[in-house]
């Protein structure tokens, strides 16, 4: 038999082996789901409570596997190297997912990475220990402009929202911070709490389910105040024109068959739609601001762009 026909022979064997997996999925093996970022996060907490709703869609188990690191690189990455079946999916953050495309050469291509549906867009806020001399935005600020460098920020990695708020602050306010970047949100707490930065970088959500003997948020990223933090003011109303918040959802390799990733979306939809998970995540303090996958990938450049600005801005790039 030629090289040429053992070629064509192992391309169909592939084919019909893909094809009859897919035609059981998904209750033949379990979903991976891949969280970005270290437990505990919000985008650690969003997938874990919206996992046991999937799989009762879906009629299979899924699985949820931290690969925190590189501000998602790795996530990422592991994605774009997982079988094109639909077993495999991974958490998706913006703006993380778009600046790291500015910033290095990335380990995968981002075009071959679709969202299948936002779940949350939660603001940003600075946080602090409760004794801090920072009261306001507006001491850190001031202390900041006196010693320049000397605050550190505790980031979950470069061009995360966290990350990209500091800029903004720093450039709005004509300061010099110093960003340390961690792995995930209760690592940073942690390192608070050690004393080892004054500051961290949370969002809204999270810093909602945290105790609130041990921390205080200085100020909210947003044009409006967070329903989830009403007392809360936000950077503009405190005179810094600082506006990023993190969006979270789902995504799945591109060439995932169309209607594996229409049914994976459709779950989402009605895991959205279910009384019991509004509870859940109103427990868990989850902003919940839906988008389709189409739609989300549609606003990204727009994204993109602006944050392509803010590293021009700051870094000058």
């Amino acid at each position: 038999m030629s090289i040429t026909r053992i070629a064509a022979l192992a391309a169909t064997v592939s084919i019909a082996a893909t094809g009859a997996a897919l035609a059981d999925w998904p209750t033949d093996r379990p979903i991976e789901m891949i969280v970005a970022f270290a437990p505990g996060g919000g985008t650690d907490i969003m997938l874990r409570t919206l996992a046991p709703f999937l799989e009762a869609e879906l009629a299979t188990q899924i699985p949820v596997l931290n690969r925190p690191g590189a501000s998602g690189e790795i996530a990422y990455t592991a994605l774009s190297q997982a079988r094109a079946d639909g077993y495999t999916v991974s958490s998706l953050n913006t703006p993380g997912f778009l600046t790291m495309q500015i910033d290095r050469k990335l380990r995968y291509d981002p075009a071959a990475i679709c969202p299948i549906a936002r779940i949350v867009e939660d603001p940003g806020t600075f946080i602090v220990q409760p004794d801090s001399e920072f009261q306001t935005l507006g001491d850190l600020v001031a202390y900041a402009k006196e010693h320049p460098g000397a605050v550190s920020v505790a980031t979950t990695g470069k061009g995360t929202d966290e990350h990209l708020a500091m800029l903004q602050l720093e450039q709005a306010a004509g300061i010099d911070l110093t960003a340390v970047p961690f792995g995930g949100a209760n690592e940073a707490k942690t390192a608070l709490l050690g004393g080892h930065v004054q500051v961290i970088g949370l969002n809204v959500g999270e810093y909602a389910t945290s105790e609130k003997s041990s921390f205080r948020a200085l100020a909210q990223f947003s044009e409006a105040r967070s329903v989830l933090a009403e007392d809360l003011p936000t950077a503009k109303e405190q005179g810094f024109d600082v506006i990023m918040s993190s969006e979270r959802g789902l995504a799945a390799r591109c060439d995932v068959p169309e209607d594996v990733r229409q049914k994976i979306s459709d779950a989402v939809n009605v895991a959205l739609a279910d009384p019991a998970f509004l509870e859940k995540a109103k427990q868990q303090a989850l902003p919940l601001s839906y988008k389709s996958g189409a739609d989300w990938q549609a606003d990204m450049p727009a994204r993109l762009a602006r944050y392509t600005e803010i590293f021009k801005l700051i870094e000058g790039e």
